[in-house]
């Protein structure tokens, strides 16, 4: 079985390049540690695959968040700081998984790659 997280960015913040790396890093390090144990595990030993993806803006993100929760996969909703570019309580990002790249698919397999 193939395991993957995906992480979906907000397309409407324009973040700079370092921001939003830092901002995915946040999802998938909350995604993870959110999730079973075991799946995270077989995830890793498949080589740990992270996708980052584009939706149009917050509802768009907040949809997605929805749907993969109803499908039972594991989600982290990003929420800045706002020290640095934008305004603090934005969010900026979803973690989804690590779980199986089928189940994810389900979910996000039309988004565009960041």
């Amino acid at each position: 079985m193939q395991y993957k997280q995906v992480i979906l960015v907000r397309g409407d913040l324009k973040l700079p390049k370092g921001k939003m790396a830092a901002q995915v890093s946040h999802a998938s390090v909350d995604a993870t540690l959110k999730s079973d144990k075991k799946l995270v595990e077989d995830w890793r030993k498949s080589g740990a695959g992270k996708i980052v993806l584009k939706v149009k803006d917050e509802k768009e993100l907040f949809k997605y968040k929805q749907m993969a929760e109803d499908f039972g996969l594991k989600t982290a909703l990003i929420k800045d700081a706002g020290h640095t570019v934008v305004e603090p309580g934005t969010i900026t990002c979803l973690g989804i998984g690590p779980d199986s790249s089928d189940k994810i698919d389900k979910v996000t397999g039309k988004l565009k790659m960041m």
